[in-house]
């Protein structure tokens, strides 16, 4: 495996950093997860913009303009022969002391990771993911931002770790206040008569890429859809739960907490919206 790193492609086995880089030490940085489909990398200008706004947030100088990440990606695709694949864009604060000052660290490190993954086995697109609640909360939107995609993921973790201690795949995650926030990797939705509602990301979110084209297919598919503050309870009782994400796409939920959701299958809104984005993903994108 090729990986670009720090302006060339090196072998995997020479694509390290310091022990001494921020980005280890303290998890200071931020990194986006995009999709590759066909030769296609779905929505990679909207992927590039939130990697620079979760930079900018963090103050952490970006070392590529948009245009040299966009050819530095596809560039790593065709050197590890892929046309269907998950992408890893990373930016760190690079290598300073054993202190938290991030303004002595010289300059950041850069990587980007072309490979194969696969979150969820294919029988449960078909039939449906079984998940728990856990007691792990999101980080607050007034500790660090939702928005920001940082390298600083050990809630999700300890989350993930919770769900397989419960014999679950994934988890829901709730903020402070007891309202849904997201899952551990991938954003909630759930359908009510007939209405798509998604947690926002004043309520800890993040602003999922995957999640902004679900709503754009409800949008044309004539879905009423919207943001609403969520409880456990909105869950077990909605008529349908699906998930979203880079690495998941859109893979149902058919119980939470022992509670079947709606029929215990995946209902028809979540099929219609599955089968929009598995079209689209294959026809936009930018071609490596």
């Amino acid at each position: 495996m090729k990986i670009y790193l720090n302006g060339k492609l090196v072998d995997e086995a020479d694509a390290v950093v310091s022990v001494f880089d921020h980005g280890l030490l303290y998890g200071d940085g931020v990194f986006e997860g995009i999709r590759l489909y066909g030769g296609n990398v779905f929505r990679l200008d909207e992927h590039l913009e939130r990697f620079e706004h979760s930079a900018r947030a963090i103050m952490l100088d970006n070392p590529l303009t948009r245009t040299e990440w966009s050819a530095a990606i596809c560039e790593t695709c065709r050197a590890n022969g892929l046309t269907d694949g998950y992408i890893r864009a990373v930016i760190t604060r690079g290598v300073g002391d054993l202190g938290l000052a991030p303004w002595l660290c010289a300059k950041p490190s850069y990587f980007v990771i072309a490979s194969k993954i696969s979150l969820y086995p294919p029988e449960f697109y078909e039939k449906g993911l079984a998940i728990v609640t856990v007691p792990t909360r999101r980080v607050g939107p007034g500790a660090v931002p939702a928005t920001v995609k940082s390298l600083n993921y050990l809630n999700n973790i300890l989350a993930k770790i919770e769900a397989r201690q419960a014999g679950a795949l994934e988890a829901i995650m709730l903020n402070d206040q007891g309202y849904v926030a997201e899952a551990t990797a991938d954003n909630v939705f759930i359908v009510r008569k007939g209405e798509l509602l998604t947690p926002s990301t004043s309520q800890g979110a993040l602003k999922g890429v995957t999640r902004g084209t679900i709503i754009d297919i409800a949008r044309e598919l004539g879905i009423r859809e919207s943001e609403a503050d969520l409880t456990r309870y909105d869950l077990w009782c909605a008529d349908e739960c699906f998930l979203t994400g880079s690495g998941a796409e859109v893979i149902p939920v058919v119980k939470l907490d022992g509670r079947t959701i709606g029929t215990g299958e995946p209902g028809p809104v979540t099929r219609r919206v599955l089968a929009d984005f598995r079209r689209r993903v294959l026809v936009e994108g930018t071609r490596i």
